[in-house]
């Protein structure tokens, strides 16, 4: 388990009239990734960004793209977002039928892959696809919209698949990053740190305040264990 904290700011909550400019400025501030919401209003009650806005987006920064398709079916789009220049791709479980395939897939293509597990979903669907797993993803909202509020439930999960990592890892299995998405702020960034998560993504959270972007990832990172030494 990696002891720094990894940071993914999502550009959902970014001005989509300068995406380029945010990517620049949050790359600038220490963001460790970059997070790309893609929706596609079927999966998801929400429309957003597609492989040629990643790819119109790769030349501003070389921080990872950290691809996140709330989207359904997944299989026929991925080698799209491939091509766009994804780093990480995750996907949802039940929205396509092949998920062992889509992971197989990704990893060939030399991309990082990962699955996500909705607030409603069981944890047990890590372990079939667990070795292909380069990150897994506890959202703590349901998908669809940025600015929801934190669902606490999602803690025990959180532990619940870092028990599991850590089984794997000390199996003899790969590093996998745990990232939690969906309501992290200063203050649930912290309970989702104890709890065993090493990513984390926020959208309002970093990009509110204009200049204290750097400032806003920084609490977000910020070590329980310190702050109370």
């Amino acid at each position: 388990m990696t002891d720094k904290i990894l940071i993914s700011p999502s550009i959902l909550s970014a001005d989509f009239a300068a995406l380029g400019q945010a990517v620049r400025d949050i790359d600038a501030a220490g963001a460790d990734m970059i997070h790309i919401d893609v929706m596609d209003g079927h999966y998801v009650p929400n429309l957003t960004i597609g492989p040629g806005v990643v790819k119109a987006l790769r030349p501003h920064t070389k921080k990872p793209f950290d691809v996140h398709l709330m989207i359904s079916p997944t299989e026929i789009l991925v080698p799209m977002f491939i091509d766009a220049g994804a780093d990480y791709i995750t996907v949802h479980p039940d929205a396509g039928p092949h998920l062992h395939r889509t992971l197989q897939s990704i990893r060939a293509a030399g991309v990082k892959a990962g699955i996500v597990l909705n607030p409603g979903a069981p944890v047990e669907q890590v372990d079939p696809v667990i070795d292909l797993c380069d990150q897994i993803m506890i959202m703590s909202v349901n998908p669809g919209y940025g600015g929801q509020s934190f669902i606490p439930s999602q803690l025990e999960k959180i532990a619940d698949v870092r028990a599991r990592i850590d089984a794997h890892v000390a199996a003899g299995g790969q590093e996998i990053l745990l990232q939690v998405d969906g309501g992290v702020n200063p203050v649930t960034s912290q309970d989702c740190i104890a709890a065993g998560a090493t990513s984390l993504v926020a959208g309002s959270a970093v990009f509110k305040g204009a200049g204290t972007y750097a400032e806003n990832i920084a609490a977000l990172r910020r070590n329980p264990a310190a702050k109370a030494a």
